[in-house]
């Protein structure tokens, strides 16, 4: 009797595997995730170091034309999000292309993650890639007094704080070519985390979600600044581009949706309004359903054309 029912247990579990195999074969394989495509008359220089330590985050992507103007080419740099503690360079490639195809030299750069080294690294690695373009620049044919920064999220900090910070020589790092500046000379920001203290203060009046500051400090901006960023008010202003608007600053675009669940639109409108107090040529633009995100549209992208090629481009 329990021959047979050890053999009836083993036939029926020999029937699931069977079945699971089965379900395995039929169920369809996800599709992989479209590869970007890199038009025909751009060209795509990858993984090109940009400080003199050899850190493997020191890297930056360039795309520029493959038939480059005599002239000498505006630069503009991309910056990809990803809560300080992730992302890729493949991120600016979207919104780079169209720029390299109109005689941009183009780069979309990494630096390292909060998970290896804490604030101000990334601003220094940005301020390092910054100095490398304008030492390259003969070699590259690029116009090192005209360089343009774009970002977003983490990204859209980062290039905030190289528009607020030039000059803050704390925040230059030691990666190389300290002969260069890393001044620019137009920022585009898309949704950036502008004064850490502010979402503090607008969540203990209740009005904001404590999404945006996890009492478990593991939000992005306690994540960069190593601990909760409430606790540490002075670091904390140290980290916000608020802190540093001046009149020496350059142009800004900001942008942010009016549907974002990560970042509140009002972090931008502070800094929209703070630079402007400063006497800085400012701009916002509230982008009606947009999320932390958004597909390409037109109202967005002829924004940031005109914009950077009214400040990049020579005789604008």
């Amino acid at each position: 009797m329990n021959k047979l029912i050890l053999c009836l247990s083993a036939l029926a579990l020999l029937s699931l595997v069977v079945r699971a195999l089965a379900a395995e074969e039929a169920a369809p394989t996800p599709a992989p995730k479209p590869e970007i495509t890199i038009p025909d008359d751009v060209e795509l220089i990858k993984d090109v170091a940009y400080s003199l330590d050899g850190h493997k985050s020191h890297k930056l992507d360039i795309l520029r034309p493959k038939n480059p103007p005599k002239d000498l080419m505006p630069v503009l740099v991309f910056i990809h999000g990803g809560g300080f503690r992730g992302g890729k360079t493949t991120a600016g490639y979207r919104h780079l292309m169209r720029f390299a195809q109109r005689g941009y030299f183009c780069a979309s750069i990494d630096y390292r993650f909060s998970s290896e080294k804490k604030f101000p690294a990334q601003l220094q690695d940005c301020k390092c890639a910054i100095r490398f373009l304008r030492a390259k620049a003969k070699d590259y044919n690029l116009d090192p007094d005209h360089i343009g920064v774009w970002g977003g999220s983490a990204g859209g900090n980062l290039v905030a704080m190289l528009g607020t910070t030039g000059g803050v020589k704390e925040f230059e790092g030691d990666g190389g070519w300290q002969d260069q500046s890393s001044r620019v000379q137009a920022v585009v920001d898309y949704y950036g985390m502008t004064d850490f203290m502010a979402i503090h203060e607008l969540v203990k009046q209740g009005k904001a979600t404590e999404r945006f500051m996890r009492q478990d400090g593991k939000d992005s901006a306690s994540g960069l600044l190593g601990g909760p960023f409430w606790e540490n008010p002075e670091l904390a202003r140290k980290a916000s581009p608020t802190t540093y608007a001046s009149k020496d600053d350059p142009p800004f675009y900001i942008f942010h949706g009016d549907q974002d669940p990560l970042t509140m639109h009002q972090q931008s409108e502070l800094l929209d309004e703070t630079l402007r107090k400063a006497g800085v040529d400012s701009h916002f633009y509230l982008v009606k359903g947009g999320k932390h995100g958004w597909p390409p549209r037109a109202d967005v992208d002829d924004k940031v054309d005109a914009f950077f090629d009214e400040h990049l481009k020579k005789g604008k």
